[in-house]
């Protein structure tokens, strides 16, 4: 899958970060077609939340174009699995809001038995609670080693999908 030339809009948190070298640098997992997979910046609400974003400035699922929906399901599969895997989670919860940036990008969320604030909707709790600063967000240094881990094994799904 080729990478498109995504369109940006100025004014987007989203936009912005994808074109932002520290952000990128910290964060970015792998780019792939028209799709970015990265962790959730600091502070994070858990190690192990991902985003998988368009590359292009749209809403939602409903604008997606023909690239974006033939490589959507496989790359939210992967991103899936990928976060269960690090995070060591029995299940991923997939959340897309669009309304504190008006870009898509798909929350994956790493819920464990271990971790009750991560249960269903209290999901929200604990992301309200660490974004007003109530509770710790995850360690960033744990956070980097994920995405330090996480590059190569989605760099092997660029290489399978090249053979």
């Amino acid at each position: 899958m080729t990478s498109p030339s995504p369109a940006v809009e100025p004014d987007c948190p989203v936009c912005a970060l994808h074109a932002s070298d520290p952000l990128r640098e910290a964060y970015q997992i792998v780019r792939h077609g028209p799709w970015l997979l990265r962790h959730h910046p600091d502070p994070a609400p858990l190690a192990g939340w991902l985003l998988l974003d368009s590359r292009r400035h749209i809403g939602g699922a409903a604008d997606f174009d023909a690239l974006e929906c033939a490589g959507f399901g496989s790359m939210l599969q992967r991103s899936s699995a990928l976060v269960r895997a690090l995070a060591g989670c029995e299940r991923v919860y997939a959340i897309a809001f669009g309304e504190g940036a008006r870009h898509f990008h798909l929350h994956l969320i790493p819920r464990a038995a271990a971790e009750p604030a991560s249960e269903s909707w209290r999901i929200a709790d604990l992301y309200r609670s660490v974004a007003a600063g109530e509770r710790a967000p995850a360690d960033p240094a744990l956070v980097g080693d994920l995405v330090r881990r996480a590059r190569p094994l989605a760099a092997a799904w660029l290489a399978a999908d090249q053979s």
